[in-house]
């Protein structure tokens, strides 16, 4: 006997229903045209908690097990590519963790922020729209950890913030926003 496994619900609700309701809404016409979401990456700037260029391992292990248990993925560290003495940062120096999600991962994760880790921001109002570049690509941030249900801060050292970035294939600001909304993207409702 094989298992079958199911899809993502929110990927087979952009199959199923979103679209199609975008190809109709702006004309596309041809279903090659339709926006795509191609990857999430979530990173952590570790920079201001550097100690003489060295990271301490409990900030650290922090990071890395907070990426870990939200994205069921490994994150990689990033190093500084060139020293800026304003912001005492060597080349060399790990500056960052970041995790890229493809896959049924990415649409997990996705169904995962929209209906768990946003609704229980505080004093959550909704997500700005204007957060999208030409590319239709939207980028947000968390202040901290807490919000992910998974994450038990009792265990945790210190807070740390993210970004969050879903980027999409064959889109504008339009196209993207249409969909995120379609899929359940709390955005700021438009005050008429």
């Amino acid at each position: 006997m094989t298992a079958t496994i199911d899809k993502p619900r929110l990927q087979t609700r952009y199959n199923d229903e979103v679209k199609s309701n975008v190809l109709k809404e702006f004309k596309l016409g041809n279903v090659s045209r339709a926006p795509k979401l191609a990857k999430i990456t979530v990173n952590v700037g570790i920079g201001r908690f550097l100690d003489n260029q060295k990271l301490k391992p409990e900030i650290r292990d922090t990071v890395i097990s907070t990426l870990s248990t939200i994205s069921g993925q490994k994150p990689i560290m990033l190093m500084a590519k060139k020293s800026v003495a304003n912001f005492k940062v060597r080349e060399g120096a790990p500056s960052a963790f970041m995790v890229t999600m493809r896959g049924d991962h990415m649409w997990h994760f996705l169904d995962r922020l929209i209906s768990l880790a946003i609704p229980r921001i505080k004093d959550f109002r909704g997500l700005k729209d204007t957060a999208f570049d030409q590319a239709g690509n939207y980028s947000m941030g968390l202040t901290e950890q807490a919000v992910w249900p998974e994450i038990n801060m009792a265990e945790v050292n210190f807070s740390h913030g993210m970004n969050i970035n879903i980027v999409f294939e064959n889109s504008n600001p339009d196209l993207s926003k249409y969909v995120l909304k379609e899929l359940g993207m709390p955005f700021v409702r438009d005050e008429e």
